[in-house]
């Protein structure tokens, strides 16, 4: 029997042999939609994750149902209304746009990701290098949390702060800059 050399102990520690498939399996998905949609936490994949499992487990319990059921009806219309206006779905037309709902589905969702759909970055990380400095609020509120999601109503209300340079550059660009302004 050949004895182990050192770099292959510390290898053996790292590696948990009872996880190790489920981690090639499902790791490569996270990693990618983490990396597209430039989330930072780890716990934020799994939160969307677990919305979506949930999600999913109510769309079976709903469609073992009598499709004439008052409470099916009146439970889906109202999970299918709350997932459009949260733009997670595009229709509020049947349940089977829910069984196919996805993490992607909520990181679209995600204050960058929408700032980036509406031009006001080009480009993700930009888009959270401005929240996080303090650029763009959601209606009368400063948001710093990239994670932050925009319902489809609040999407009108996004915006630079009133104090922000960013701001001020566009102004003077499109030549709406008041002189007021230019003297604060």
């Amino acid at each position: 029997m050949r004895k182990l050399k050192f770099h292959e102990k510390k290898l053996l520690k790292k590696v948990d042999f009872l996880e190790w498939k489920r981690e090639l399996e499902g790791g490569h998905r996270e990693n990618m939609v983490m990396h597209r949609y430039h989330v930072t936490g780890r716990d934020d994949y799994k939160k969307y994750s677990s919305l979506c499992r949930m999600v999913q487990k109510l769309v079976n319990i709903l469609k073992q149902m009598d499709p004439r059921d008052r409470y099916r009806i009146e439970m889906t219309d109202g999970l299918l209304e709350k997932l459009y206006s949260m733009c997670v779905i595009p229709s509020r037309k049947s349940l089977a746009l829910c069984e196919r709902l996805s993490v992607s589905s909520f990181c679209r969702r995600r204050l960058a990701t929408v700032m980036v759909q509406l031009k006001f970055a080009e480009r993700l990380k930009e888009a959270v290098t401005y929240i996080e400095q303090g650029h763009t609020r959601v209606g009368p509120d400063m948001v710093t949390d990239p994670a932050f999601l925009v319902t489809r109503n609040m999407q009108d209300f996004i915006t630079w702060v009133d104090t922000s340079k960013i701001r001020r550059k566009v102004l003077e660009y499109n030549e709406k800059l008041d002189d007021f302004d230019s003297m604060n």
